[in-house]
């Protein structure tokens, strides 16, 4: 039973309600005194016949004014508040003592560190929290709050870590724990030590592969001389270009892109290099092309690889010199350009079937950066998931997605033959169709996915050992057709010659229904 006492400020008078309760023994649970006249109770349910003489005796006390039950104590509203939305907050927080035990974890920390399964208050946070010793930090007892990167559920986060002081009656502080809030942000839109806004930073990746492959970018992108990026679809070769030219001393000019594939050659040719008054027909304007436009800056042929003879032989001679003439127009137009090119398959291969210019190809190839498929780089999964999480709820303009740990563990396992842009439009889509905060395995549809389940487990009684042998490869091959763009890549992987591996994919049946 609660009752809300409504009375004017006088010396005593919590001492005479007291009393009365002490009169009637009444066991008292709680009293909070608010300073603005209200005195708050919080005792066992009553007699009636015991209530009724109770109320009586506490509106004679001198200077009360009212008296009537309420349902809860302030405590306990702002406790449930608390509780409320503690919960219902999308970033993991935490609450420590000064030994580093739990003693507060919301929902959002529940489900990223031990997926509901184990009950994080009362551990230790040194069981759930990698990359920086937060108990060490917390035996320092420090004054000052500090952000630090660290691991949890096998994510990366941003922490913030806010120590807790308490003053008792006489003015001393006494230091309680921490607080710590994880922020799922990554790295390029977050917080950064020493305010270093590095333009890499935006091309995430913690493997070995990525991290030297940025640091090899970065040497490239200070050199004025033609780039050429290789790697399969949707691994960010325009990511890694425009990050090219934004380090360069070409910054403040522009960055413009045109793909070499999607564009007839009589279109990509006026559209490259422009077209004089009338040149295309009786009422067309002069337009000035990608290199005029983009002077002084940086212009990214995507798919060079899909250009013609013809194009690729007017390229050659404006890399070789920078001048090049309009359609219809027979002045020559001179402009400062840095060339850099992508190509999805290896240069040199069309250059031996014949489909590509051998001059232009060592034209463009004087530096080279090779980006590895996500296939070969599963570490930066996690980190690359989180970022596209992130983005995904911003764009949307929803609370953020938490995604459980079977979730994480099937993004794992799946090959990702779209490699960073698949992973970026599959998270994409299954936020924008999922109802609640939390993306389970269920959520996620990943196209393939349940044919790369194919049971290996080969039945000997069916047939010769030699069915066996094939029906075993077809099944490795099928599993692995998804993830490599060409037979070469697949033959490379698995360590045999090119035409071996077509011969199989043939008599196998398999790429003949391959979707692109």
């Amino acid at each position: 039973m609660r009752l809300e006492i409504t009375c004017d400020d006088r010396l005593g008078i919590a001492q005479d309600v007291l009393q009365i309760l002490r009169d009637h023994e009444i066991d008292l649970r709680g009293i909070e005194v608010d300073p603005k006249g209200k005195i708050f109770l919080n005792f066992p349910e009553l007699e009636f016949k015991d209530f009724q003489h109770l109320m009586p005796e506490i509106r004679r006390i001198p200077n009360v004014k009212d008296v009537k039950t309420i349902a809860i104590m302030p405590s306990e509203r702002e406790h449930f508040e608390f509780k409320l939305l503690l919960s219902k907050l999308p970033d993991p927080i935490l609450s420590v003592d000064s030994r580093g035990m739990i003693d507060i974890a919301n929902d959002a920390a529940q489900q990223v560190l031990s997926d509901n399964r184990t009950e994080l208050v009362g551990t230790s946070i040194g069981q759930w929290l990698t990359g920086f010793a937060v108990q060490r930090w917390l035996e320092k007892q420090p004054t000052d709050p500090t952000v630090q990167q660290i691991s949890a559920g096998g994510s990366k986060y941003f922490a913030d870590l806010l120590p807790i002081w308490v003053a008792d009656d006489s003015g001393k502080n006494s230091f309680a724990g921490a607080v710590i809030t994880c922020k799922p942000q990554p790295l390029v839109e977050q917080w950064q030590r020493g305010g270093n806004h590095d333009v890499f930073t935006q091309v995430l990746g913690e493997h070995a592969s990525m991290k030297r492959l940025v640091k090899e970018a970065a040497r490239m992108a200070e050199l004025n001389v033609p780039l050429l990026i290789q790697g399969e679809t949707g691994v960010g070769k325009e990511l890694l270009a425009r990050a090219c030219h934004q380090a360069s001393q070409r910054a403040d000019k522009p960055f413009l892109a045109i793909n070499c594939a999607a564009l007839p050659d009589n279109v990509a040719e006026s559209e490259l290099f422009g077209h004089g008054k009338g040149s295309l027909g009786p009422y067309t304007e002069a337009k000035k092309g990608i290199f005029e436009q983009a002077n002084g800056g940086t212009v990214l042929l995507d798919a060079v690889g899909e250009m013609s003879n013809g194009l690729q032989a007017k390229l050659l001679r404006f890399i070789q010199d920078g001048r090049f003439r309009r359609i219809g127009e027979e002045q020559e137009v001179t402009v400062d350009v840095r060339i850099i090119c992508s190509a999805q398959d290896d240069l040199i291969e069309r250059v031996e079937a014949g489909t590509f210019r051998e001059d232009l190809f060592y034209r463009l190839n004087v530096l080279t950066l090779q980006v590895p498929p996500l296939r070969e780089r599963k570490s930066d999964i996690n980190l690359l998931t989180e970022h596209f999480t992130v983005q995904a709820c911003q764009r949307l303009g929803r609370s953020l997605v938490m995604l459980t740990r079977t979730a994480r563990e099937a993004l794992q396992r799946y090959q990702w033959p779209g490699n960073v842009r698949q992973l970026e439009n599959v998270l994409f889509r299954s936020i924008s169709m999922t109802e609640g905060d939390t993306l389970d395995v269920s959520d996620i549809h990943l196209p393939g996915a349940d044919s790369l389940q194919e049971n290996v487990a080969i039945d000997l009684e069916e047939g010769s050992l030699d069915e066996a042998v094939k029906k075993f490869e077809a099944t490795i091959l099928r599993r692995l057709y998804p993830s490599y763009p060409s037979t070469r890549q697949l033959a490379k992987k698995l360590g045999l010659s090119h035409t071996a591996v077509a011969n199989k994919l043939r008599d196998y049946g398999i790429g003949k229904t391959r979707k692109r």
